[in-house]
C-alpha cells in the first residue's frame, strides 16, 4: 500500500474556508476518482504555533494506481486548488510505503 502525502500550509486569512472546501468539495473529489482506498486529512502539530499546516493522506493499492491517478486526474485536480487559493499556500508531495 502507498500513501500520497500532501502537506499544506495555508495562510489564516482563509483557512476555516480552504478546511470547509477540503472536506466538502477537493477530498471528495480526489476519492471519486477511484484510485484511493482510504483519506486522512490531519493537523501538522509543531512547537511553533504560527500558521496552519496539513497533512492530506490518501492510501491506494500500489505504485501503478498512483501513477494513474496522476497521470489521469492530478493535473487538473492541483489546478483547482491552485487557482481558487492562489498566493495562500505552499504544498509538497511525499510518497510513503506501508511495510
Amino acid at each position: 500500500m502507498i500513501i500520497y502525502n500532501v502537506t499544506v500550509s495555508i495562510d489564516d486569512e482563509v483557512h476555516d474556508e480552504w478546511v470547509s472546501w477540503m472536506k466538502d468539495t477537493h477530498i471528495p473529489d480526489v476519492m471519486n476518482t477511484g484510485f484511493f482506498v482510504e483519506n486522512k486529512m490531519c493537523r501538522v502539530i509543531s512547537h511553533q504555533e504560527e500558521g496552519n499546516s496539513y497533512s492530506i493522506q490518501y492510501t491506494c493499492e500500489d505504485m501503478k494506481t498512483l501513477h494513474q491517478y496522476q497521470a489521469q486526474h492530478a493535473q487538473r485536480l492541483q489546478a483547482e486548488h491552485s487557482a481558487k487559493y492562489e498566493g495562500k499556500f505552499a504544498a509538497f508531495r511525499t510518497l510513503l510505503e506501508i511495510i
